[in-house]
């Protein structure tokens, strides 16, 4: 498994593809061609976020949900901005049932029920 330590690697055209989580989901993602960090700090996060805010660049990047919810200041302002990075979670393997978007209240809200 090889994790990328710098983003100047990628070519710069195309949207670039990023995990950034549980080092047990590197690996396939790796695989299907994203650039991958194994269990990253907030401050790994949040400076690889802040690289693509100053290139420029269009990004799709997945989180594990462990990450994301430690509290980056980076991750909520690409959150407020939108348009170029678009930023989803991924549930841990071993927690998929504790997986829920942060639109869940709202579907649940539109669909009157509480199966979601």
């Amino acid at each position: 498994m090889s994790d990328q330590g710098d983003l100047e690697r990628t070519p710069s055209s195309g949207t670039r593809m990023l995990f950034l989580g549980d080092a047990a989901l590197t690996d396939g993602f790796q695989l299907i061609g994203f650039e991958t960090w194994s269990d990253p700090t907030r401050e790994e996060l949040d400076r690889v976020l802040q690289e693509l805010l100053e290139s420029r660049r269009n990004a799709f990047i997945l989180l594990d949900t462990r990450l994301a919810k430690r509290g980056s200041p980076m991750l909520d302002r690409v959150r407020k901005e939108g348009g170029r990075i678009l930023v989803t979670e991924v549930p841990p393997l071993n927690e998929p049932e504790g997986f829920h978007s942060s639109i869940d209240n709202q579907v649940n809200t539109l669909m009157g029920n509480g199966d979601l």
